[in-house]
Parts: C-alpha cells; sequence; structure tokens
C-alpha cells in the first residue's frame, strides 16, 4: 500500500481486515477506506443498419474500433456522460434511448442505446476516426464490452 493518510484526520492508514479483506484503516478515528471501481458508458449509436464506431487513439486498446465511450465525472449523471462522450469523440449530438447492458471489465461499463439528434460526424478527441460500419463489414474491435453488445447486434439485429 503506498502512503495513503486518513481522508477524516490525515493518520497513516494500515491494511487491517475489515469486511472480510485487507482494507486500508486508520489507527486514529477507525475510518475504513473502500476503492471503488471507476465507473464508465459506451454508447451503441444505431442508424438504419449501421453502427457508430471509434478508432482509439490511444492505450489501452490503441489501433482498434470501439463504440463511444469514457468515464463517468464525478457527480455527472451517467446518461449526460454518454451523451457528453459521443459529442467530444464524434461531434454528434445524441439522445439516450435506453439502457442495454452493464458489464464488469475491471471497471463498471454501463452500456446504453442513442440515437444522434444533430452535430457533423468527425473523430475527435481521443478518436482518430469515426465511421459507420454495417453487422457485415466489422473492423478489429476492442473491449470486452464492445464485443458483447456487437455480437447481439450481429446476431439478431438487436442490442
Amino acid at each position: 500500500m503506498s502512503d495513503l493518510y486518513c481522508l477524516h484526520c490525515g493518520t497513516r492508514m494500515q491494511l487491517r481486515e475489515r469486511f472480510d479483506k485487507l482494507r486500508p484503516v486508520c489507527p486514529a478515528c477507525g475510518y475504513v477506506h473502500f476503492e471503488d471501481p471507476k465507473v464508465a458508458v459506451a454508447v451503441f449509436v444505431r442508424q438504419a443498419e449501421r453502427v457508430l464506431l471509434v478508432l482509439r487513439a490511444n492505450e489501452p486498446e490503441r489501433g482498434k474500433w470501439a463504440l463511444p465511450a469514457g468515464y463517468v465525472d464525478r457527480g455527472e449523471d451517467p446518461k449526460a456522460a454518454a451523451e457528453r462522450e459521443v459529442l467530444q469523440e464524434t461531434g454528434l449530438s445524441v439522445q439516450v434511448t435506453r439502457l442495454l447492458d452493464v458489464i464488469y471489465e475491471g471497471l463498471i461499463v454501463i452500456v446504453y442505446e442513442a440515437c444522434v439528434i444533430g452535430g457533423t460526424l468527425r473523430a475527435a478527441d481521443d478518436a482518430t476516426e469515426a465511421r459507420w460500419f454495417t453487422r457485415h463489414d466489422l473492423p478489429e474491435i476492442a473491449f470486452r464490452s464492445t464485443q458483447q453488445v456487437i455480437a447481439a447486434w450481429q446476431r439478431d439485429g438487436t442490442c
């Protein structure tokens, strides 16, 4: 454990068993620090029989295609984060229409479906390309969450 100090009293934390795991605990005030997983959103944007994918500019999975996605900021509604990420990466404004899945892959990925309500398609932020693909001409796909959603869409036309 690196140097971790209590958020309540500033005392250096120690590893102790709490709630069936070793966790950082403050020896002075008893505060238990829980390391929560990061939360991300991924967005399945479909138009006719095509899905919107972005080519990743950064690791992990740089050079592979994925659904527009990113982290949820503290205090941000996950639906708003999904709409923000699509706009930042593709230039398209979308409206979330439904929750598709929640997938754990080292972090919690909330997968939404959304429809385009405006904007002009262009790659930006951490995407080097943004393109529409049919289920028959898909590129190399990154991330288990994207692979799962795309596989369901390929299998039965739904996601």
